[in-house]
C-alpha cells in the first residue's frame, strides 16, 4: 500500500500592515462633508481653565468665534508636520 503525505498547509500571505495615511483616510471617509470639500469633525477638547480662557481671548480679540480660532490653530499645525 502506498504511502499518502499529509495534506500541506496552505500558504500564508503575509499580512500588510495600512499605512497612517489609509487608516486616516478610511477613518476621515465617514466624517460629514460641508463648504468646500472640507468635513466636519466633532469632539471635545480638554483644557486647564487658564489655556480655555487664552483661547476664548485670542477669539474675542480677533472676533471670531472659538471654533474658527481653533480650526486656524489645527490648520497651521498640520502645515508644519
Amino acid at each position: 500500500m502506498p504511502e499518502t503525505l499529509p495534506p500541506q498547509p496552505p500558504k500564508k500571505r503575509p499580512i500588510r500592515k495600512p499605512s497612517p495615511e489609509e487608516l486616516a483616510r478610511d477613518a476621515i471617509a465617514h466624517e460629514k462633508i460641508v463648504v468646500g470639500g472640507k468635513v466636519r469633525m466633532t469632539f471635545t477638547v480638554i483644557l486647564t481653565r487658564k489655556e480655555a480662557e487664552a483661547l476664548a481671548a485670542r477669539s474675542i480679540r480677533e472676533e471670531k468665534n472659538i471654533a474658527a480660532v481653533v480650526t486656524e490653530i489645527l490648520e497651521a499645525a498640520v502645515k508644519k508636520a
